[in-house]
Protein backbone atom coordinates (compact mmCIF):
# COMPACT_ATOMS: atom_id res chain seq x y z
CA UNK A 1 0.00 0.00 0.00
CA UNK A 2 1.55 3.41 -0.82
CA UNK A 3 1.36 5.95 1.97
CA UNK A 4 2.13 9.41 1.66
CA UNK A 5 2.47 12.29 4.70
CA UNK A 6 2.90 15.72 4.74
CA UNK A 7 3.24 17.77 7.90
CA UNK A 8 4.19 20.94 9.22
CA UNK A 9 8.01 21.92 9.74
CA UNK A 10 9.08 23.17 12.70
CA UNK A 11 9.76 26.94 13.23
CA UNK A 12 11.07 29.31 15.97
CA UNK A 13 9.37 32.27 15.35
CA UNK A 14 6.47 33.44 17.84
CA UNK A 15 2.77 33.08 16.62
CA UNK A 16 -0.54 34.51 19.01
CA UNK A 17 -1.25 30.93 19.75
CA UNK A 18 0.38 27.82 20.80
CA UNK A 19 2.88 26.68 17.95
CA UNK A 20 2.37 22.94 16.32
CA UNK A 21 3.84 20.20 18.35
CA UNK A 22 7.59 19.36 17.89
CA UNK A 23 8.25 16.83 15.15
CA UNK A 24 9.48 13.36 16.53
CA UNK A 25 12.01 12.91 13.75
CA UNK A 26 13.59 9.65 14.87
CA UNK A 27 9.95 7.93 14.13
CA UNK A 28 9.26 9.61 10.74
CA UNK A 29 12.85 8.03 9.80
CA UNK A 30 11.16 4.79 11.12
CA UNK A 31 8.32 5.21 8.56
CA UNK A 32 11.03 6.46 5.62
CA UNK A 33 12.47 3.02 6.35
CA UNK A 34 9.77 1.09 5.47
CA UNK A 35 8.69 3.22 2.63
CA UNK A 36 6.54 5.99 3.66
CA UNK A 37 6.73 9.23 1.58
CA UNK A 38 7.56 12.11 3.78
CA UNK A 39 7.45 15.82 2.75
CA UNK A 40 7.47 18.52 5.37
CA UNK A 41 5.95 21.81 4.89
CA UNK A 42 7.57 24.84 5.68
CA UNK A 43 5.50 26.74 8.60
CA UNK A 44 7.09 30.09 7.52
CA UNK A 45 5.34 32.14 7.61
CA UNK A 46 2.22 30.42 8.28
CA UNK A 47 1.38 26.94 9.43
CA UNK A 48 0.26 24.15 7.59
CA UNK A 49 -2.32 22.89 9.72
CA UNK A 50 -4.15 20.41 8.14
CA UNK A 51 -5.51 17.44 9.99
CA UNK A 52 -6.77 14.41 7.55
CA UNK A 53 -6.72 11.38 6.11
CA UNK A 54 -7.73 10.49 2.56
CA UNK A 55 -7.68 6.93 1.78
CA UNK A 56 -8.33 4.67 -1.52
CA UNK A 57 -9.54 7.71 -3.80
CA UNK A 58 -10.92 6.22 -7.04
CA UNK A 59 -12.51 2.73 -5.04
CA UNK A 60 -15.51 2.16 -3.56
CA UNK A 61 -13.62 2.29 -0.39
CA UNK A 62 -12.68 6.05 -0.66
CA UNK A 63 -13.72 7.84 2.52
CA UNK A 64 -11.84 11.06 4.99
CA UNK A 65 -11.25 11.16 8.19
CA UNK A 66 -10.83 15.10 8.98
CA UNK A 67 -11.24 16.85 12.45
CA UNK A 68 -9.07 19.29 14.67
CA UNK A 69 -7.61 16.42 16.37
CA UNK A 70 -3.25 16.94 16.22
CA UNK A 71 -1.31 13.06 15.76
CA UNK A 72 -0.31 14.09 19.52
CA UNK A 73 -0.68 11.62 22.35
CA UNK A 74 -1.98 15.36 24.39
CA UNK A 75 -4.57 15.59 21.71
CA UNK A 76 -6.02 12.27 21.88
CA UNK A 77 -6.10 12.35 25.45
CA UNK A 78 -5.78 15.73 27.01
CA UNK A 79 -7.73 18.26 24.97
CA UNK A 80 -11.16 18.44 23.28
CA UNK A 81 -10.98 17.44 20.36
CA UNK A 82 -13.63 16.39 17.09
CA UNK A 83 -13.12 14.65 13.94
CA UNK A 84 -15.34 13.55 11.01
CA UNK A 85 -15.20 10.05 8.66
CA UNK A 86 -16.86 10.63 5.47
CA UNK A 87 -17.44 7.69 3.13
CA UNK A 88 -17.69 9.79 -0.45
CA UNK A 89 -15.41 9.28 -3.35
CA UNK A 90 -16.24 12.69 -4.36
CA UNK A 91 -15.54 14.58 -1.16
CA UNK A 92 -11.95 11.79 -0.89
CA UNK A 93 -11.04 13.04 -4.42
CA UNK A 94 -11.55 17.24 -3.25
CA UNK A 95 -9.54 16.39 -0.72
CA UNK A 96 -7.02 13.80 -2.60
CA UNK A 97 -6.62 17.59 -5.04
CA UNK A 98 -5.64 19.80 -2.28
CA UNK A 99 -3.41 17.13 -0.82
CA UNK A 100 -1.78 16.62 -4.21
CA UNK A 101 -1.24 20.51 -4.56
CA UNK A 102 0.53 20.66 -1.35
CA UNK A 103 2.63 17.65 -2.39
CA UNK A 104 3.46 18.77 -5.57
CA UNK A 105 4.45 22.89 -4.09
CA UNK A 106 4.70 22.57 -0.70
CA UNK A 107 4.18 26.06 0.09
CA UNK A 108 1.41 26.73 2.10
CA UNK A 109 0.35 30.37 0.44
CA UNK A 110 0.27 28.63 -2.99
CA UNK A 111 -2.55 26.29 -1.45
CA UNK A 112 -6.59 25.94 -0.83
CA UNK A 113 -7.20 26.76 -4.51
CA UNK A 114 -9.49 24.14 -4.82
CA UNK A 115 -12.85 24.69 -4.86
CA UNK A 116 -15.81 22.47 -5.02
CA UNK A 117 -19.26 23.13 -4.92
CA UNK A 118 -22.40 20.86 -3.01
CA UNK A 119 -22.18 17.30 -2.54
CA UNK A 120 -25.01 14.51 -0.61
CA UNK A 121 -23.94 11.48 1.03
CA UNK A 122 -25.90 8.56 0.46
CA UNK A 123 -27.74 9.70 3.09
CA UNK A 124 -28.97 12.64 1.77
CA UNK A 125 -26.37 14.87 3.96
CA UNK A 126 -25.26 17.86 1.62
CA UNK A 127 -21.68 19.13 1.99
CA UNK A 128 -19.00 20.95 0.79
CA UNK A 129 -15.69 21.41 1.52
CA UNK A 130 -13.52 24.56 1.57
CA UNK A 131 -9.94 25.12 1.55
CA UNK A 132 -7.85 28.03 3.24
CA UNK A 133 -5.36 29.89 2.14
CA UNK A 134 -6.84 30.04 -1.31
CA UNK A 135 -10.63 29.86 -0.40
CA UNK A 136 -10.28 31.75 3.21
CA UNK A 137 -12.43 34.66 2.27
CA UNK A 138 -14.80 32.28 0.62
CA UNK A 139 -15.23 30.30 3.93
CA UNK A 140 -15.33 33.20 6.49
CA UNK A 141 -18.30 34.49 4.70
CA UNK A 142 -19.85 31.64 4.64
CA UNK A 143 -19.33 31.36 8.20
CA UNK A 144 -20.66 35.15 8.99
CA UNK A 145 -23.63 34.37 6.49
CA UNK A 146 -24.76 31.38 8.13
CA UNK A 147 -24.29 34.01 11.59
CA UNK A 148 -26.09 36.30 10.56
CA UNK A 149 -28.91 34.29 8.68
CA UNK A 150 -29.51 31.61 11.82
CA UNK A 151 -32.98 31.79 12.79
CA UNK A 152 -33.11 29.44 16.22
CA UNK A 153 -29.61 29.11 17.20
CA UNK A 154 -25.97 29.04 17.09
CA UNK A 155 -23.17 27.36 19.00
CA UNK A 156 -19.33 28.43 18.99
CA UNK A 157 -16.25 25.44 19.89
CA UNK A 158 -13.12 27.33 18.68
CA UNK A 159 -9.82 28.20 21.09
CA UNK A 160 -9.67 31.80 19.77
CA UNK A 161 -12.33 33.90 17.57
CA UNK A 162 -10.73 36.46 16.04
CA UNK A 163 -11.60 36.06 12.39
CA UNK A 164 -13.02 40.01 11.57
CA UNK A 165 -16.35 38.85 9.57
CA UNK A 166 -16.88 36.16 11.78
CA UNK A 167 -16.69 37.92 15.00
CA UNK A 168 -18.21 41.37 13.90
CA UNK A 169 -21.15 39.47 12.85
CA UNK A 170 -21.65 37.16 16.19
CA UNK A 171 -21.50 40.79 17.72
CA UNK A 172 -24.16 42.24 15.86
CA UNK A 173 -26.07 38.69 16.51
CA UNK A 174 -25.62 38.95 20.58
CA UNK A 175 -27.07 42.48 20.43
CA UNK A 176 -30.63 41.48 18.98
CA UNK A 177 -32.35 39.47 21.28
CA UNK A 178 -34.27 35.84 20.22
CA UNK A 179 -31.35 33.50 18.70
CA UNK A 180 -30.20 30.67 21.14
CA UNK A 181 -26.60 31.62 20.94
CA UNK A 182 -23.59 29.67 23.40
CA UNK A 183 -20.24 28.21 22.86
CA UNK A 184 -16.81 27.75 24.63
CA UNK A 185 -13.52 29.01 23.74
CA UNK A 186 -10.02 28.78 25.33
CA UNK A 187 -9.47 31.47 27.38
CA UNK A 188 -5.77 31.26 28.16
CA UNK A 189 -5.35 32.00 24.52
CA UNK A 190 -7.97 34.17 24.32
CA UNK A 191 -6.37 36.26 27.10
CA UNK A 192 -2.81 36.11 24.72
CA UNK A 193 -4.91 37.39 21.59
CA UNK A 194 -6.45 40.37 23.77
CA UNK A 195 -2.91 41.57 24.71
CA UNK A 196 -1.65 41.59 21.34
CA UNK A 197 -4.92 43.31 20.10
CA UNK A 198 -3.90 45.83 22.68
CA UNK A 199 -0.99 46.78 21.11
CA UNK A 200 -2.40 47.79 17.62
CA UNK A 201 -4.38 50.23 16.72
CA UNK A 202 -6.65 48.54 14.09
CA UNK A 203 -7.56 45.76 16.38
CA UNK A 204 -9.12 47.60 18.79
CA UNK A 205 -12.67 47.39 17.37
CA UNK A 206 -12.05 43.35 18.23
CA UNK A 207 -11.41 43.86 21.80
CA UNK A 208 -15.05 45.52 21.80
CA UNK A 209 -16.72 42.88 20.08
CA UNK A 210 -15.36 40.06 21.91
CA UNK A 211 -16.30 41.86 24.98
CA UNK A 212 -19.99 42.11 23.45
CA UNK A 213 -20.20 38.56 22.82
CA UNK A 214 -19.47 37.45 26.25
CA UNK A 215 -21.16 39.73 27.73
CA UNK A 216 -24.13 38.93 26.44
CA UNK A 217 -23.91 35.06 25.78
CA UNK A 218 -22.63 32.91 28.91
CA UNK A 219 -19.86 30.87 27.26
CA UNK A 220 -17.77 28.53 28.57
CA UNK A 221 -13.91 29.21 28.79
CA UNK A 222 -11.59 26.85 29.29
CA UNK A 223 -8.17 27.84 31.85
CA UNK A 224 -5.94 25.53 29.92
CA UNK A 225 -1.78 25.40 30.57
CA UNK A 226 -0.25 27.89 29.17
CA UNK A 227 1.94 27.00 26.16
CA UNK A 228 5.68 26.37 27.32
CA UNK A 229 8.20 23.41 26.44
CA UNK A 230 8.17 20.30 28.14
CA UNK A 231 4.04 21.53 29.64
CA UNK A 232 1.08 19.55 29.25
CA UNK A 233 -1.20 20.85 26.14
CA UNK A 234 -4.64 20.53 27.58
CA UNK A 235 -6.15 23.25 25.07
CA UNK A 236 -9.84 23.38 24.66
CA UNK A 237 -9.51 22.58 20.87
CA UNK A 238 -12.23 21.43 19.18
CA UNK A 239 -13.16 23.56 16.13
CA UNK A 240 -16.94 23.86 15.29
CA UNK A 241 -19.52 26.50 14.19
CA UNK A 242 -23.35 25.42 14.35
CA UNK A 243 -26.33 27.78 12.62
CA UNK A 244 -29.69 26.63 12.77
CA UNK A 245 -29.31 22.89 10.69
CA UNK A 246 -25.53 23.92 9.53
CA UNK A 247 -22.37 22.92 10.70
CA UNK A 248 -18.79 23.80 10.02
CA UNK A 249 -15.86 21.80 11.28
CA UNK A 250 -12.43 21.03 10.61
CA UNK A 251 -9.01 22.19 11.52
CA UNK A 252 -9.36 25.88 11.10
CA UNK A 253 -9.78 27.85 14.22
CA UNK A 254 -12.12 30.77 13.84
CA UNK A 255 -9.11 33.02 13.38
CA UNK A 256 -7.27 35.28 11.79
CA UNK A 257 -4.22 33.57 11.24
CA UNK A 258 -6.07 30.27 10.58
CA UNK A 259 -7.27 32.54 7.10
CA UNK A 260 -3.86 32.40 6.28
CA UNK A 261 -2.70 28.70 7.12
CA UNK A 262 -3.24 25.99 5.26
CA UNK A 263 -6.71 24.57 6.60
CA UNK A 264 -10.00 22.74 5.74
CA UNK A 265 -13.32 22.75 6.26
CA UNK A 266 -15.96 20.99 5.95
CA UNK A 267 -19.76 22.28 5.69
CA UNK A 268 -22.97 20.07 6.24
CA UNK A 269 -26.44 20.51 6.07
CA UNK A 270 -28.26 17.76 8.15
CA UNK A 271 -30.37 18.64 11.31
CA UNK A 272 -29.40 15.42 12.53
CA UNK A 273 -25.76 16.07 12.59
CA UNK A 274 -26.38 20.05 13.47
CA UNK A 275 -28.29 18.68 16.94
CA UNK A 276 -25.45 16.13 17.80
CA UNK A 277 -22.48 19.00 17.33
CA UNK A 278 -25.08 20.81 19.44
CA UNK A 279 -25.32 19.33 22.38
CA UNK A 280 -21.67 18.35 21.90
CA UNK A 281 -20.56 21.87 22.48
CA UNK A 282 -23.31 22.18 25.20
CA UNK A 283 -21.69 19.29 27.38
CA UNK A 284 -18.24 21.15 26.92
CA UNK A 285 -19.23 24.84 27.27
CA UNK A 286 -21.41 23.66 30.79
CA UNK A 287 -18.05 22.24 31.77
CA UNK A 288 -16.02 25.20 31.67
CA UNK A 289 -18.46 27.41 32.78
CA UNK A 290 -20.90 28.10 30.18
CA UNK A 291 -24.79 27.66 30.85
CA UNK A 292 -26.11 24.41 32.52
CA UNK A 293 -27.57 21.89 30.60
CA UNK A 294 -30.73 21.49 30.96
CA UNK A 295 -32.20 19.20 33.71
CA UNK A 296 -33.59 15.99 31.88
Amino acid sequence: MAVRLLFNQDHAQAIPVPPPPDIDWAFIDRLKAIGVQIKPVSGVPDLMHHKYVVRDVGTPAAALLTGSTNWTNDSWNREENVMVTLASAEIASDYRADFEELWQKPVVAASGRVSVGWTALADGTELRPYFCPGGAMKLVHAMAKSIASAQKRIRICSPVITSGPILGTLAEVCEHPGIDIAGVYDATQMDEVKHQWASQATASWKITAFNTVVAAVKFGAKRSTPYAKGTVHDFMHAKILVADDYVYTGSFNLSHSGEMNAENVIQLHSPAVAAMCAAYIDRVAARYGGAPLPVA
